[in-house]
């Protein structure tokens, strides 16, 4: 992405260094670097603790998110990664689901501080359990999941929920699905099947951010 267009969308990218725009004070979430300057506030977005700002230091060509966007965001845990959408999708909502009772008490305790993100807990595999939660055609499906299931927990939760035109990010973890195949095996698996439900616009490999970790940019059909 070139650095107008991540400026346009409240990014900044220095280098190796990315950051986003916060509107909701300097308070770090993570121990994350903030600093500000004449335009605002400013957070460093670790690419080591997202795989989306890894995303955009490997050259990601695509970044869907703007001021009004609404986001599923499976897996969300502890919300770090939530916590930088949420700087630039300001009047947006970001919906994030996760299993764990621990990691969403956190991701609740942000919530509080931000009133653009909406607390799921549950089982991202079924998501019929948060189909009164969750509304209709959200603009991005974003997945972090290490499970083997993952392909099929996106594509449910993609009929239920994503617009037609709207973008989903599978963030693959290879040995999540098979300990023992070889990576590109299991990216090429994966890429089979969900060339039946979403056009693919971009692989990436995370690398050396995230280890045997792809990033796979869909459009659902």
């Amino acid at each position: 992405m070139k650095k107008n267009t991540l400026q346009e969308k409240g990014l900044k990218l220095e280098g190796k260094r990315v950051f986003t725009r916060c509107p909701w004070g300097d308070a770090p979430i993570y121990d994350e670097r903030i600093f500000a300057d004449s335009d605002g506030v400013w957070r460093e977005w670790n690419p080591y603790r997202s795989k989306l700002a890894a995303y955009i230091l490997k050259g990601g060509e695509h970044f869907p998110f703007s001021r009004s966007t609404t986001l599923l965001y499976l897996g969300v845990a502890q919300g770090t990664t939530a916590s930088h959408i949420s700087d630039i999708c300001t009047e947006g909502r970001i919906y994030g689901v996760e299993i764990s009772p621990e990691a969403i008490r956190k991701f609740l305790k942000l919530a509080e501080r931000r009133e653009n993100l909406y607390p799921v807990l549950a089982d991202a595999s079924r998501p019929e359990l948060y189909a009164d939660i969750v509304p209709p055609g959200v603009d991005v499906i974003y997945q972090d999941i290490a499970q083997r299931t993952q392909v099929e927990i996106l594509i449910k939760n993609a009929e239920l929920f994503l617009k037609r035109g709207g973008y989903a990010f599978l963030m693959l973890k290879a040995r999540s699905v098979d300990v023992a195949a070889p990576p590109d095996k299991i990216y090429a698996d994966v890429r089979r099947k969900l060339v039946e439900v979403f056009e693919v616009l971009q692989e990436r490999s995370l690398k050396p951010y995230q280890k045997d970790h792809r990033v796979f940019v869909l459009r659902y059909r």
